[in-house]
């Protein structure tokens, strides 16, 4: 069981992205089923997952799952057409397969070890053109990462922060995914990743003056001239968001 904090708007964050970037996932089925995994001690986070991806696609399901059985209980009253809540795990207890399936702020507490086993369990439940999202933030989400996970494997890593909430972006390094959190040390490629975030951020500080989002947008655009593979483009780097490629910053 974790911890269970949860804050209201906690994971916005990945929630936009889901609902932007990744909204063709659900547009492409009819009653797509995404799964909330270890919501927590409070549904919170998945009754705000189903009115976001509503908004993309009216016919969603959202099931919220906890291993703790009175937490689900807690949650029933909160049950409405298109979202439920049911107990389990890493097995997702479903009948259908998922199209997405986001836990956050839980392999956090579990060892680095444990994480590709738990990995390929999700991973094999994901409907066809799925996608694991393995996340954590801080505990009001101003600072974000995340891996996501289709059905052959990890995809990609996104960093996202609240403008004015960090000094520098390698500072969501205490955020980053338990398969990478232990691997900011020299000579290990996230490392690499975040040296040069830094480096391009601290070379756009004359643009400051116009405000973080235009230093952001350059910073992330001087890492892509410099050859990093960004999936992304000016149009996320403006909310604080940048995503590259896992291979780049996979475990050596």
């Amino acid at each position: 069981m974790t911890r269970g904090t949860t804050n209201p708007n906690r994971l916005r964050r990945v929630d936009r992205w889901l609902a932007g970037p990744q909204g063709w996932r659900l547009r492409r089925h009819g009653r797509p089923l995404v799964v909330d995994l270890g919501y927590g001690a409070s549904p919170t986070t998945a009754v705000e997952l189903h009115e976001r991806l509503s908004r993309v696609q009216p016919e969603v399901r959202v099931v919220g799952i906890e291993i703790e059985p009175e937490r689900v209980r807690a949650a029933l009253p909160l049950e409405r057409p298109g979202l439920m809540f049911r107990q389990g795990g890493f097995e997702i207890p479903t009948r259908r397969q998922p199209v997405v399936v986001r836990a956050f702020n839980v392999l956090r507490q579990y060892d680095e070890a444990e994480v590709a086993e738990h990995w390929a369990l999700v991973q094999s439940r994901l409907a066809p053109g799925g996608l694991f999202v393995d996340g954590t933030c801080d505990e009001i989400g101003r600072r974000s990462s995340w891996a996501a996970l289709d059905d052959q494997g990890p995809v990609s890593l996104t960093i996202s922060l609240r403008f004015g909430a960090f000094v520098l972006p390698s500072d969501v390094a205490e955020r980053l995914p338990k398969a990478l959190i232990h691997r900011n040390v020299p000579g290990e490629r996230i490392h690499e990743y975040l040296q040069a975030l830094d480096r391009a951020w601290l070379e756009a500080a004359p643009l400051a003056s116009f405000g973080n989002r235009q230093r952001f947008v350059t910073a992330c655009r001087t890492v892509a001239d410099a050859g990093w593979p960004l999936l992304d483009g000016p149009a996320r780097w403006r909310l604080g968001e940048v995503t590259v490629a896992w291979d780049a910053v996979a475990p050596a």
